[in-house]
C-alpha cells in the first residue's frame, strides 16, 4: 500500500511546528488590544479557541477573562503542546483541550459569547468556516477571526502565483467582508496584523527551527515551500498578510 501523499505533507509540516509557541504569525499584544476594543462580554464569557496549536491564543484568552477556554485543535501534537503549555502558565483549570474536527463541532446552538480563531479558518475556507462556526456563537456574541487577506485589487504577480497555488480562495479584505455576510456575520471592523509580528514571533522561530529539524525528502520540500513564502512576504508584505475580523452575529 503506497503513503498517502498528503498525510505525509501534514505530518512533516506539523513536526516543523512542533515546540513552537506558536504555528502561525500573531503577537499577544495586538491580540489585547483588540480584545479591548470589543464589545461588552458577559461576566463569565464562554470562549472557544478553533485551530488552536499550542495555545498561544487559548492561554491568553483564559488568562484575561479567567474564564474557561474550549481549545480545539486536529492535530494531536499541538494538544499535547498546549496541555504542557497551560499546565506551565498555570492555567489548566481554565484550558480545556479538545482534540476534534472543527468542522464538525456537535456543541450546542448559541453556546459561544467569544469565538476566537487565528489563521485556522483557510483550512475550511473562510466563508464555508463562518457558515459552520455561526450557529455556535450565542446571539449577542461575538467572532474573532485572522484570514490570510489581499489588501490590494492588483497583487503582484510572484506572490500571485505563489498563493493561487498554497491557497487558492484567498481574497480581498472587501471580498471576505461579503463572504462574512453571506455566512450570516456582521464585521464590526477589521485589523490588519503588523508585517512585524510575522517575523518576530512566527518567522524567525520558524526558521531556528528548520536549521535542527531531521531532514526527510518531505522535510525538505516543506523547507523549500516555507523559504520561498518567507522571501516573498519579505518583498511583498505591503500587499497580503492576515486581517483580523471582528464580527457579530446578523
Amino acid at each position: 500500500m503506497s503513503a498517502d501523499p498528503q498525510a505525509e505533507y501534514v505530518a512533516a509540516l506539523t513536526e516543523l511546528h512542533r515546540g513552537l509557541d506558536r504555528q502561525g504569525p500573531g503577537d499577544a499584544e495586538f491580540s489585547r488590544d483588540l480584545l479591548s476594543s470589543l464589545p461588552p462580554l458577559p461576566r463569565s464569557p464562554r470562549i472557544a479557541d478553533l485551530g488552536c496549536g499550542a495555545g498561544a491564543g487559548a492561554l491568553l484568552l483564559a488568562s484575561r477573562y479567567q474564564s474557561q477556554v474550549k481549545a480545539v485543535d486536529s492535530s494531536v501534537v499541538f494538544i499535547e503542546d498546549l496541555k504542557t503549555n497551560a499546565r506551565r502558565a498555570g492555567l489548566d483549570h481554565l484550558v480545556v483541550p479538545i482534540h476534534a474536527d472543527m468542522a464538525a463541532l456537535d456543541w450546542p446552538i448559541a453556546s459561544i459569547d467569544l469565538l476566537w480563531s487565528e489563521g485556522a479558518a483557510y483550512n475550511l475556507g473562510f466563508e464555508r468556516a463562518l457558515r459552520l462556526w455561526r450557529p455556535l456563537v450565542a446571539n449577542d456574541g461575538i467572532a474573532v477571526v485572522s484570514e490570510m487577506s489581499w489588501f490590494t485589487d492588483q497583487p503582484p504577480g510572484p506572490a500571485m502565483a505563489f498563493w493561487q497555488v498554497a491557497y487558492p480562495t484567498m481574497a480581498t479584505e472587501s471580498e471576505n467582508v461579503r463572504r462574512a455576510g453571506a455566512a450570516g456575520f456582521h464585521v464590526v471592523s477589521t485589523r490588519r496584523l503588523p508585517s512585524a509580528a510575522w517575523w518576530k514571533n512566527y518567522y524567525d522561530p520558524l526558521r531556528e527551527r528548520m536549521k535542527s529539524i531531521k531532514r526527510t525528502p518531505v522535510i525538505d520540500a516543506v523547507l523549500r515551500e516555507t523559504e520561498e513564502e518567507m522571501a516573498l512576504f519579505e518583498r511583498f508584505s505591503d500587499a497580503y498578510g492576515y486581517t483580523f475580523y471582528l464580527m457579530q452575529p446578523r
